[in-house]
């Protein structure tokens, strides 16, 4: 019923029963600077922080007046959805639509938004 002391080094692949895992990069050191880089270019941090440079910068993205009627409420899936305060301005957005994906994208870096959706504000 026991096992032989021997039998349990065998069957781990190794003497002392310890498996040795294989050597890549996700083992193996590596530096602070490279690991930086990778982290910005993958930027895993939340929607919300994206959203919230987004509306941040929105006069940059938009120019003044723009930035003035409408206002970067949600960013999920690539779509950026802005609530412009008329049918008017809200004309203006999807008119310039590739312009401001475009602005957006350079605020936040990346390709985080491809696609803009603009609503209007309805007193809410």
């Amino acid at each position: 019923m026991g096992r032989r002391d021997g039998e349990r080094s065998r069957r781990a692949g190794s003497p002392g029963g310890r498996r040795r895992a294989p050597a890549n990069r996700a083992t193996e050191p590596q530096g602070l600077g490279s690991i930086l880089q990778d982290l910005l270019l993958r930027r895993p941090w939340s929607p919300g922080m994206t959203l919230g440079e987004l509306a941040r910068r929105w006069t940059s993205v938009v120019g003044e007046r723009l930035a003035q009627e409408s206002i970067p409420v949600s960013l999920e899936g690539g779509t950026l959805v802005v609530r412009a305060s008329s049918s008017a301005w809200a004309a203006q957005l999807r008119f310039l639509g590739a312009e401001v994906v475009d602005g957006a994208n350079r605020v936040v870096g990346g390709e985080s938004v491809r696609r803009l959706s603009v609503v209007v504000d309805r007193g809410g």
